[in-house]
């Protein structure tokens, strides 16, 4: 059974800096797609960043491009999240997804089959 582990969320002021990472078991983070999405207090879910191809191809939403980096670790099987220069309006929590293929839009919710518990981010 595919289970993700999100991991590295907490309280920080902005401008500061988190990294998330997301352990993954049951599922090989080199297989196809892994994605990050983050939902707000009455917004809906929103894609953040991806990593396709195997690991070859990453995609970052405009909202934080320059600011956060998605990449994996094969032999650790994580995909993290460094995010720098944090703001208040990244607070959200934070999710780890995955799936066995890409179909459709990284930034679709329904493109993604496997998705974490969360981990909360909190920009002060």
């Amino acid at each position: 059974q595919v289970q993700l582990v999100e991991s590295g969320g907490g309280s920080v002021q902005a401008g500061g800096s988190l990294r998330l990472a997301c352990a993954a078991s049951g599922y090989s983070v080199s297989t196809c797609c892994m994605a990050w999405f983050r939902q707000a207090p009455g917004k809906e879910c929103e894609g953040v960043a991806a990593i396709v191809a195997g690991g070859g191809r990453t995609y970052v939403a405009d909202s934080v491009k320059g600011r956060f980096t998605i990449s994996q670790d094969n032999a650790k099987n994580t995909v993290n999240l460094q995010m720098n220069d944090l703001k208040p309006e990244d607070t959200a929590m934070y999710y780890c997804t995955a799936a066995d293929q890409y179909r459709g839009s990284w930034y679709d919710t329904k493109s993604w089959r496997y998705w974490g518990q969360g981990t909360q981010v909190t920009v002060s």
